[in-house]
């Protein structure tokens, strides 16, 4: 089953950089590296809302870095309702999307999604516009 949305963020808040971790300061590369927290508002086949802890790196000479995220999703999906987890990740030079990762975490589905699985893809428009299409099964 597919299921297509577009989605809009409504909130990036980034932490503090702890300086430290343990007895361990941070290491500075090339790449700095940081953790915000977004919320977002999905419509379409899928919609409804979630937050997002995403861990990014990124040159800031050169516009190339990675991230990844783990997401929690509530909302209906062709009619069922229910919550579940996504874990994405992709790496840029800047204006490409490589090395794309995207899947359901096994075993999050609740309610009417318990037993989801699949893939998916996020996708930018030139205008701005957030799409999220997911690939997903769930049992009969």
């Amino acid at each position: 089953m597919h299921a297509k949305s577009t989605f809009t963020v409504a909130d990036y808040t980034p932490t503090e950089n702890p300086g430290q971790v343990g007895d361990l300061p941070m290491i500075d590369t090339a790449a700095s590296a940081g953790l915000a927290y977004l919320t977002k508002t999905f419509t379409g086949e899928l919609s409804g809302r979630s937050v997002t802890w995403f861990l990014g790196a990124l040159n800031q000479q050169t516009g190339a870095g990675s991230y990844v995220a783990l997401e929690a999703i509530s909302g209906e999906i062709c009619g069922r309702s229910g919550t579940f987890n996504v874990v994405h990740g992709a790496s840029t030079h800047g204006a490409d999307r490589t090395d794309e990762h995207f899947r359901i975490v096994p075993d999050s589905g609740t309610g009417e999604l318990v037993g989801i699985s699949g893939t998916g893809t996020l996708s930018i428009d030139p205008d701005g516009t957030h799409h999220f299409d997911l690939d997903y099964r769930l049992p009969d």
